[in-house]
Formats: C-alpha cells, structure tokens, sequence
C-alpha cells in the first residue's frame, strides 16, 4: 500500500510541476486534463502526507517516553502517544478505502429518471415526492438540478419526471438510488383510512460526453410538439417540445422545459446518451451474472431497494438492513445517513473481492 502512496505522491509533484510549465498553461486541454488528474490525487496525497507527519511525531514521542521524565510531562507524554497512534489508524484506514478501484462516473452529473409503477395516481404523487427528496438534498449539496421532462397527473405527481443534477460527485452519492421504491401510507385518494403499498421507480444515469457515445444525424429522428402541463393540456402553442428516436436501438428521449426548441434538443440528446449508455453499461454487467453480487445491489430497475412507512415514520434500505425512524426528515432531502451507509457497504464489499482475489 504504502509503495503505491508513495508513487501517487511523486505522481502529485510532478503534476504540480507540469502546471505551472508555460507549455502547458497555453494548451487549454492539456491544462484541463493535468489539474483534473491532480484533483483526482489531492485527497489520498493529503491524507499520505499527514499521515507521515504522525508517523514522525509518533517516533519522536516514543523517544521521548525513554528520557527522564517527571510524571506531569511523563502523562503528557503517554496522552500524545495514544491520540497519535488513533490519528494513524485513521488515516491507515482512510488511504486504504482512497486506494480502492473508483467507479469512473463517480464525479459525473446525472439524469435521473422517476416512474410511477404500481399504485396509479398514489404512485405517480410518490414520485413527485422522491423528486422533491432529490431536489432538497441536491440543494444540501450545492448541486444544480434542472429538471427536463415530465408528465403530471390531474393531482399534481408525476408519471414520469427526468431531471439533470449538475455537481461534482454526484454520481458517487446518486448511483445507490436507482431501482423500485416501495410507499406504504394512506393515499389522499382513500376515503376508508386504510393504508396501501405503491411504488415508483428510479433510474440514475451518469451523464455522458458525445466522445463516449456518438449519435450519428443519419441514425435519428426528431419530433417537435407543444409541451403540456398536467393532465395532458397544452400550455403553449409553438412546437418547442422535442422528441428524439434513436432508430439503430429503439431508445427514445423527450424534453420539453426548455426555453427553446434548439435547448430541448441538446436536453433530449443527453437523455439519449445517457440512456444508450446504460443499456450497455447493463449488457455488459450481465456477461459477469455469475459473479458475486455486490450488497448494495445491481442498479437493476426491478430490484426493491426501499420502503417508506408513513404510519410508523419509518424507512428501511433493504439492501443493508438499515432502518432510521425519522422518514420525515430523509424525505425533506435529509439522506446522508443513508447514503454513507451505502457507500461504506460497497467499499466493504470491494475490500473483501480484492483480499479474495475476485
């Protein structure tokens, strides 16, 4: 571990010293692609330089616990010594888990997609409120959502919304989300208080560069229509609205919340993208279907992945057995309990494949 640290380390300073080569600096693209390759080092370099840094006051703590001490400096000593040997452990642990594989996307943005499932219009009003859980904790993250899509039902949920969450990171925080959520409550549209099971899906899609996958004019066919609002009516009367198929595949993306029909284009091309992206992405996991799955699931659409229960204020990841009794909360955009439990349980199940060799 500590050889690759230190190769990473001689990689930094040496980056360090090529960004401030004026060769460099005139070239835009290579300036861009050597400060993102030394963003990308900054965390484990910092951590392996305190790390260091402990290491030698730890040394120097210990020599002195040899030397003549009187018992107040003696205790002092003794305090050092334990709070640095922590500190070390820590940082062990940190540079370990900052070593591990990374998931390419993980510092992508992302189009998120919501779908009312099972449940009818208390399934499309659950969507509506994940997209409102999203939104409040994208806002806690200083991200920027911009919502693309969506189809309302006369109650005001979403059969379907698509939406863009602009920030770094996002990708690393969001790709836990995607599958079947689960409700249970008492819908509005329930006169006899009994509670139902509904559910939406979610689907989260790192958003990608025309470079990882080019769309070719010849290969697609565009519509433009009016946008609508809820229920299906139209609110305005110039055909803005685009509609995008990808013929070679099938896949289709719709945006309609630009200012223009030329915005709405760009929008739904990145749909297409992502979404392209994602079935390969899933076709090419599938090669490995016989492998050990990770614990914090497949990403696959039909897997359950959470429940809400409104009646006991309460939410369970099923995918780690956790359980918090403070749904009102998560649901106002409060998920990083959630999140870092998920993040933790991959990065365990990661560490436990490589000591296995697999």
């Amino acid at each position: 571990m500590f050889d690759r640290l230190q190769a990473l380390a001689d990689r930094y300073e040496k980056l360090s010293e090529l960004l401030c080569d004026p060769d460099v600096s005139s070239d835009p693209k290579r300036l861009r692609e050597l400060s993102k390759e030394q963003s990308d080092l900054q965390e484990a370099f910092d951590a392996y330089t305190e790390y260091k840094s402990v290491v030698a006051q730890l040394d120097d703590a210990k020599l002195m616990q040899g030397e003549k001490l009187d018992d107040e400096m003696r205790e002092m000593v003794k305090m050092e010594i334990e709070e640095l040997s922590e500190r070390k452990e820590q940082l062990e642990e940190q540079m370990r888990i900052l070593l591990l594989p990374k998931d390419p996307n993980d510092d992508k943005n992302v189009i998120v997609e919501i779908r009312g499932a099972a449940g009818g219009d208390e399934a499309a009003l659950f969507a509506y409120d994940l997209y409102r859980m999203y939104t409040k904790y994208a806002d806690s993250q200083g991200w920027r959502v911009e919502l693309m899509d969506f189809s309302e039902n006369d109650l005001g949920g979403f059969k379907e919304v698509i939406f863009m969450v602009n920030g770094k990171g996002a990708y690393s925080k969001l790709k836990y989300e995607s599958g079947a959520h689960r409700v249970q409550r008492i819908p509005v549209t329930e006169s006899g208080g009994r509670i139902h099971t509904s559910t939406s899906t979610v689907a989260v899609m790192p958003e990608v560069e025309d470079v990882e996958i080019e769309i070719l004019d010849k290969d697609i066919r565009i519509d433009t229509f009016c946008s609508s609002g809820a229920g299906g009516q139209s609110v305005n009367t110039t055909k803005s609205a685009v509609r995008v198929l990808h013929v070679p595949t099938g896949i289709m993306a719709t945006c309609q919340d630009g200012k223009s029909q030329n915005d709405n284009k760009a929008k739904a091309l990145q749909v297409l993208r992502a979404r392209i992206y994602d079935i390969r992405r899933q076709e090419e996991e599938a090669k490995y279907a016989g492998e050990r799955k990770s614990k914090v699931g497949t990403g696959d659409r039909s897997e359950r992945i959470r429940t809400y229960n409104f009646p006991q204020s309460r939410v369970t990841d099923h995918r780690i057995n956790l359980t918090l009794h403070r749904l009102d909360s998560v649901m106002n955009g409060d998920m990083n309990d959630i999140i870092s439990s998920l993040t933790i349980a991959e990065q365990a199940e990661i560490m436990e494949r490589e000591s296995m060799g697999v």
